[in-house]
């Protein structure tokens, strides 16, 4: 594919249009102009750059890139050696954040509803369907441990579980991808059973106690690495290119 045609294909899928964010999202570095071998993964690292230019690739498309809001504009040190890595081999970088955490089908908080088993998907901010929080249901109602584990199992990690007093079952559940743990909050508001997210803040076990809403952390980057396997995967059926997911490990 040449890189404009795949450019146009990842933004008509993304649609990074619709939502404000905190990056700019699309091709944040300009490579070569033909895309056959394409690498995704979680962040821009020099580790995933690295294999990157092993494999010989052609693009990056990461959910973490490059250029964040009230970051420095100076290119040096770490940012200097991954940009110059890109840029001595040729490699496109594309990031997408929120708009791959809320596609409905690949992003990250659609891929973890797959994962867990939770039904009707539906916004958590009432008239937003964009909400970067969704909500659903369990089929069957479950214990908290049953969901625990079941967070383990999936995720290949030990989640920090924090109960409410009450230690109700769970029917209903929220959930955010990544740092949204301030979301629990509107969660609780809604009576919702559980919310789940990839990081926890001092404030969160606070209100998981005393709004009684159980709260589980599963890890920024293990509730994150689901969106860039799916565009791979998606690349694979739908474009003629060659797409591989890359996972560098990451315990935070």
């Amino acid at each position: 594919m040449h890189l404009h045609e795949f450019e146009k294909y990842l933004n008509t899928l993304l649609k990074p249009e619709q939502i404000k964010d905190f990056c700019p999202n699309g091709l944040q570095i300009q490579g070569r102009e033909k895309i056959a071998k394409v690498i995704t993964g979680v962040t821009a690292t020099q580790a995933l750059i690295e294999q990157a230019i092993v494999q010989q690739a052609d693009a990056l498309v990461v959910h973490h890139g490059f250029f964040w809001k009230n970051e420095s504009y100076v290119i040096r040190g770490m940012k200097h050696k991954r940009i110059k890595a890109l840029l001595d081999h040729d490699i496109n970088l594309f990031a997408y954040h929120l708009p791959l955490d809320i596609h409905p089908t690949l992003g990250n908080n659609a891929q973890l509803a797959k994962l867990f088993g939770i039904d009707n998907v539906k916004p958590l901010e009432a008239g937003n369907d964009l909400s970067v929080s969704v909500r659903g249901d369990f089929a069957q109602a479950i214990t908290p441990q049953a969901l625990e584990q079941r967070i383990n199992t999936q995720l290949n990690r030990v989640c920090l579980h924090i109960a409410p007093p009450s230690n109700k079952i769970i029917k209903t559940v929220a959930w955010c991808s990544g740092g949204g743990q301030n979301f629990i909050e509107l969660a609780a508001e809604q009576g919702i059973d559980a919310f789940i997210s990839g990081e926890v803040s001092e404030q969160t076990t606070h209100i998981a106690r005393e709004m009684d809403i159980h709260f589980y952390c599963a890890g920024h980057h293990a509730t994150e690495r689901y969106g860039a396997k799916a565009l791979a995967d998606y690349f694979n059926q739908h474009l003629p290119v060659d797409a591989t997911f890359i996972d560098i490990d990451n315990p935070a």
